[in-house]
């Protein structure tokens, strides 16, 4: 009975201290409550390097081959691997090869663009689409034998592209872009041509 009548007496007023508790939370001032952070940070940035970003990607060739790649050890099996290989290279023209004299303006309505040659600006495996089918005899060196058959893949990706005629695509979509895009900047006709086509001016040899 004497319990009964403590916990009649008081629990009013512990509702009422957790209400005000609540309250108070709720609507604080913060800026009370904010411990003073003392926040320092230190940027020891280097430039390591400037590179010149100019060349300009005109044509993306896509593939997929089936890699087998063996090598030999001496009194022992040969060791194999077969991957399922994806990958991609990307024919570009390096605009930084132009030069002042690779634009000829003749008079108010002709400019004579003489490009640089079109190039494989880089070939390379998508490891992500890539899967290892088979491992014979690898003599506990997978990691060493899939390293080695991607490295072969990736070099045979930038000779199939350049067997596949990605350079001739490269420099037709070179005039496909560049030619309106000039002409519409220039307000000229434009021609493209090879800097190879480009006159060469003979050199006079003194006696």
């Amino acid at each position: 009975m004497f319990l009964y009548r403590l916990i009649r007496t008081f629990l009013p007023l512990l509702l009422l201290v957790l209400l005000a508790v609540f309250l108070w939370k709720k609507f604080r001032p913060e800026s009370l409550f904010k411990s003073e952070e003392k926040v320092t940070v230190s940027h020891h940035t280097v430039l390591t390097k400037v590179e010149a970003l100019g060349k300009m990607e005109l044509v993306r060739y896509n593939f997929k081959d089936v890699v087998e790649y063996k090598k030999g050890i001496m009194f022992l099996p040969d060791s194999r691997s077969v991957l399922i290989v994806s990958g991609e290279a990307v024919g570009c023209i390096d605009l930084r090869k132009l030069t002042e004299q690779d634009l000829v303006f003749s008079g108010d309505s002709l400019l004579t663009v003489y490009l640089p040659k079109p190039e494989i600006c880089y070939s390379k495996v998508n490891h992500e689409k890539s899967k290892i089918l088979l491992m014979e005899n690898t003599y506990f060196r997978d990691a060493e034998l899939v390293d080695e058959a991607y490295k072969y893949a990736e070099k045979n990706i930038a000779r199939t592209a350049n067997h596949s005629g990605i350079l001739r695509q490269t420099e037709a979509n070179a005039h496909k872009i560049l030619k309106p895009l000039l002409e519409n900047s220039s307000g000229r006709k434009v021609i493209i041509r090879k800097q190879s086509e480009k006159m060469q001016v003979p050199t006079i040899q003194k006696r």
